[in-house]
């Protein structure tokens, strides 16, 4: 190199040294994300500030504050006045448990003695045949309604007849024997008042007389016997009511003494029911059940104890207590006519043994319980609620006879776990008129 070109060059050189620093890229990109960031900031935050409408006053109805901060005392007074009813308001409803609520009423309550009952015929006839032969006829239909006397099953009678007519023969036979020695005995009678005969011979005449007289009268009874054992080749009802299923059929062989029977019939109408209680109810049943009182009504429902079949009166009870169950049994009779009523079935009998007068009733449902004793809220005038014990004297569907309270009175009926002895409540609705006629 020249040196005089080593000036210019150290001229060049320099003259970037006495510009601006130059940037680096990376600085670039964290200036023009804070540049964003304030663009941003600057467009936000006026959208984010209340803003103050044409009159002044900020949003809320509040005047600006003061110097102190504080707002002037009239427009204070006047917020609190137009934001404190609906909260006080509000307040009070949270503080009081919403309830539902019923009156003591007065009525008069049945009082029942619940008993699972057996439906059990008056009668039920198992028929047999009492005299051997074939079957020739059976006159009834598989669970017919059969009447008294009407004929089942016929048997060949000829065996039957052909004894009957020899029976009948020795009873002629014997009785012209008994009507010979008669006329004999006669004879020798006259004979002997003569002296003509000895009165051994009459002796022995008159005793002839007495034999044929027995013979007759066994011949006699040969007769109605067969007579009888005739009739028994025609098998009738002995009782009405409903037949079972056909146990013969005709051409089939049947024998006297046999064990199998011919037909079953069931009385149907009436019928009972037979049920059994405990013995403690005994001594009210059977005041019930004196003289002076007339029979006590059964109501039979059924087996959820839905539905009422039919209705009847108390027969009789038994004689004893049964000593392993404590209980007594005791028999109603029913009116059947409809057929509701089927031998062997279970049944709920309802035997009405007494009525409360003028009781004191509420909703069972507003009755609650602590250990062994009956408690109710009641609701006081200044909408609070006190805890009131009772005695439940019965308590029949949704209604309980009590003792304790006085009608009128209110008592809560809901919402028990929110409730103590105490607390302020408020009335929904009321269940006086939801309870059912006493």
């Amino acid at each position: 190199m020249l040196p005089s070109e080593r000036p210019m060059q150290e001229a060049t050189s320099a003259a970037p040294d006495e510009s601006a620093p130059q940037q680096t890229p990376h600085e670039r990109r964290w200036l023009a994300w804070v540049l964003v960031v304030l663009v941003c900031g600057i467009i936000t935050i006026p959208l984010l500030l209340p803003t103050m409408p044409p009159g002044g006053m900020p949003p809320g109805g509040m005047p600006p504050a003061g110097p102190g901060g504080a707002a002037p005392r009239g427009a204070g007074d006047k917020g609190k006045k137009a934001s404190g009813s609906p909260s006080s308001v509000m307040a009070a409803t949270d503080n009081s448990t919403p309830v539902t609520t019923a009156k003591v009423q007065t009525g008069h309550m049945d009082i029942f003695l619940d008993a699972l009952g057996t439906v059990t015929p008056l009668a039920t006839v198992n028929v047999y045949s009492q005299v051997s032969g074939r079957v020739l006829a059976v006159n009834y239909r598989e669970g017919q309604m059969v009447h008294k006397g009407q004929v089942l099953v016929e048997i060949d009678p000829r065996p039957t007849e052909a004894q009957a007519q020899q029976a009948r023969g020795s009873l002629a036979r014997d009785r012209a024997l008994l009507d010979q020695a008669r006329v004999n005995l006669q004879r020798y009678q006259e004979a002997l008042k003569d002296h003509a005969i000895a009165e051994q011979t009459v002796f022995d005449q008159s005793a002839t007389v007495n034999q044929y007289e027995g013979t007759v009268a066994n011949d006699e009874g040969q007769v109605k016997y067969y007579e009888v054992q005739l009739s028994y080749c025609h098998i009738i009802a002995p009782i009405s009511g409903k037949i079972g299923l056909r146990l013969v059929d005709s051409g089939n062989t049947i024998f006297s003494g046999s064990s199998t029977t011919i037909a079953t019939i069931t009385q149907l109408n009436p019928i009972t029911v037979v049920f059994s209680v405990a013995e403690d109810h005994l001594p009210k049943i059977q005041q019930k059940t004196g003289p002076n009182h007339g029979a006590l009504t059964v109501a039979l429902y059924d087996r959820s104890q839905t539905s009422q079949l039919t209705t009847g009166k108390l027969l009789t009870l038994d004689n004893q207590v049964d000593t392993s169950t404590g209980t007594v049994r005791l028999r109603a009779q029913f009116d059947n006519a409809a057929a509701a009523l089927y031998p062997n079935q279970f049944v709920n009998a309802r035997l009405q043994v007494d009525t409360l007068q003028n009781a004191k009733l509420i909703p069972t449902g507003a009755v609650q319980y602590n250990g062994q004793q009956a408690f109710v809220y009641v609701v006081k005038q200044d909408s609070t609620v006190a805890l009131r014990n009772i005695t439940v004297l019965n308590t029949e569907g949704n209604q309980s006879a009590i003792d304790g309270l006085n009608p009128g009175d209110t008592v809560i009926t809901s919402n028990f776990d929110r409730l103590t002895d105490g607390a302020k409540v408020a009335v929904g609705s009321s269940q006086s008129a939801m309870m059912g006629p006493a």
